[in-house]
């Protein structure tokens, strides 16, 4: 079961640049900042006391940054049994669930070809 929209990610060229606009500049706080790799980390911000967040993400790491739009993460309770009941329900998925270092996620697609993820 769904029960938040956890993040909504948006793709910058600096990650730096991009927290100081939205901390000194909007008022968010720094909810999670993890390395990943050599020159960048995953950074979560958002309104103080707020539920969903903004992951602030590096274009260098992704093929075809030019391309991509802001995604949303549905958070749930338990990813592989809100994934069987998506899919017995004729959602579509792109491949199953995976297990990374900061949850298990995977994603899906709505009718006219939206993509999302859910992450628990």
């Amino acid at each position: 079961m769904i029960t938040n929209i956890g993040t909504v990610a948006i793709y910058v060229d600096d990650q730096q640049k991009a927290k100081e606009f939205w901390t000194k500049k909007v008022g968010f706080v720094v909810i999670a900042e993890h390395p990943m790799g050599p020159n960048a980390f995953w950074l979560e911000v958002a309104p103080e006391n707020a539920k969903s967040r903004l992951v602030i993400y590096p274009k260098a790491m992704m093929k075809g940054s030019e391309n991509l739009k802001a995604s949303i993460v549905f958070e749930c309770d338990n990813v592989l049994e809100t994934y069987e009941t998506m899919r017995e329900n004729g959602v579509s998925f792109k491949g199953e669930p995976q297990e990374m270092q900061w949850g298990t996620f995977v994603q899906f697609s709505d009718e006219d070809g939206n993509t999302f993820l859910l992450r628990g």
